[in-house]
């Protein structure tokens, strides 16, 4: 399988140890970003208490990012479960060229970070509720 980009050592080391930390109950992120001069995936930082709606004002309103998200979410019958996902934060207004480079390389990041759900965002906000629908929990 060809990819149009690579991902960084150093980031499929970090995505190791994010997936097994322990987390707090708000959540916690990791976003990652394309280096387009060296078409390679690359982490852009870490947020270890933060909430999806805090999390939006920290990712960029005009450019895609990759972001694994870990977070706290309560089932309609008393659960609670910490469940992993990939985020792909695409503004609709990222450039065209942006915009195909990381849907181009959503899938190979998503395997390579062994998430078990992938949320494509868009527009709307990014929010515990939109997540928690997205993933199938009732509130």
């Amino acid at each position: 399988m060809t990819t149009t980009v690579d991902i960084a050592p150093e980031l499929l080391a970090e995505l190791r140890s994010f997936r097994l930390a322990k987390r707090s109950s708000k959540g916690a992120a990791l976003v990652a970003k394309i280096n387009k001069a060296q078409l390679r995936i690359e982490k852009e930082d870490v947020f270890d208490s933060i909430t999806p709606e805090d999390l939006e004002e920290e990712l960029p309103e005009h450019s895609p990012r990759f972001v694994v998200l870990s977070m706290e979410l309560r089932h309609e019958d008393g659960r609670i479960s910490y469940p992993l996902v990939l985020i792909h934060w695409a503004p609709v207004s990222s450039s065209m060229e942006l915009s195909t480079l990381y849907a181009s390389a959503v899938s190979m990041f998503s395997a390579h970070a062994d998430v078990g759900k992938v949320i494509d965002v868009r527009e709307g906000g990014l929010t515990t509720s939109m997540l928690a629908e997205r993933l199938g929990v009732r509130r």
